[in-house]
């Protein structure tokens, strides 16, 4: 059976970037997806169109058909209250390198990482962290079936299924209250330039305390 779409592909992969491993599937267990379902980059699922278990595969993306070029648009300023619960600073969240979940205005989850802290602000950088890397991959494909009408319909783990409403993600816990984001929870969304907050409500409070 061919790699095809609608056809669960269990994949064996290693990912080199600039000569070091970046990311590799672990031993006997391989990386599942469905072809065809935009789940992983066009270009490496074009890569393994029409391979056949047992297949070896050895590709290079550049960043624009990876995960794109950075852009130093996407480094962001915000104000280290946007980081408060309970009127404290999360200064354990605040290390450089550190990867946290926020909102952006469409209210979709977005990772950023901490790029630079001061005593007063916060530079977040929502680039993808592999934005301006070349891929190279390499790998087998461990098998191929028809994926089931369920899986269609659900997806592998259920990724298909709606959502539970809220503002979800945000440094893990920020909630929806009456419609509105609100801080509480484990965490708080954060404020853009323009003063709306993550998910887009215009007027949040969130990042006040």
């Amino acid at each position: 059976m061919k790699v095809e779409k609608n056809k669960v592909v269990a994949v064996s992969y290693q990912l080199e970037v600039e000569g070091k491993i970046a990311d590799k599937s672990a031993p006997g267990s391989p990386l599942e997806y469905i072809h065809g379902s935009g789940m992983l980059l066009p270009k490496f699922e074009g890569a393994l169109e029409g391979k056949e278990p047992g297949e070896g595969f050895d590709f290079v993306l550049s960043p624009e058909d990876g995960y794109g070029t950075y852009d130093p648009k996407y480094l962001v300023e915000l104000p280290k209250t946007a980081f408060a619960i309970d009127g404290q600073v999360r200064e354990d969240l605040l290390v450089v390198g550190r990867t946290i979940p926020m909102l952006n205005q469409a209210g979709q989850v977005v990772q950023g990482t901490v790029s630079k802290v001061t005593d007063s602000s916060v530079t977040m950088d929502f680039n993808h962290p592999m934005a301006g890397k070349t891929l190279h991959f390499t790998g087998k494909v461990e098998s191929v079936r028809s994926a089931t009408d369920k899986e269609l319909t659900e997806g592998l783990h259920g990724e298909y299924l709606p959502q539970e409403e809220g503002c979800g993600g945000c440094h893990g816990g920020c909630h929806k209250e009456n419609g509105e984001c609100c801080g509480k929870g484990e965490g708080n969304c954060h404020k853009d330039g323009e003063g709306d907050c993550g998910c887009g409500k215009e007027g949040c409070d969130c990042g006040k305390n």
